[in-house]
């Protein structure tokens, strides 16, 4: 019953992650999008939504990780 539990509490999260990486604005590629992303995060251009979408992975992905030891554990 409380696998049961954690499981559906792992598939909320992992679908709940899987949202907030695809709505992230997407970074450039190649040199030129590496030198630009080091200077945004020199002046700190980073704000509204793509701040709040990358605190929300973090925590998201966080508790993916421990709800997946918990999982393995209870074997």
């Amino acid at each position: 019953m409380a696998r049961t539990i954690v499981l559906i509490f792992q598939i909320i999260c992992a679908l709940g992650l899987i949202a907030t990486i695809l709505m992230q604005s997407g970074r450039s590629a190649g040199l030129s999008g590496s030198i630009a992303g080091g200077s945004e995060a020199i002046f700190g251009k980073k704000k509204g939504l793509d701040d709040l979408f990358a605190k929300m992975t973090a925590y998201l992905a966080t508790l993916f990780i421990i709800l997946t030891l918990v999982l393995a554990l209870m074997k």
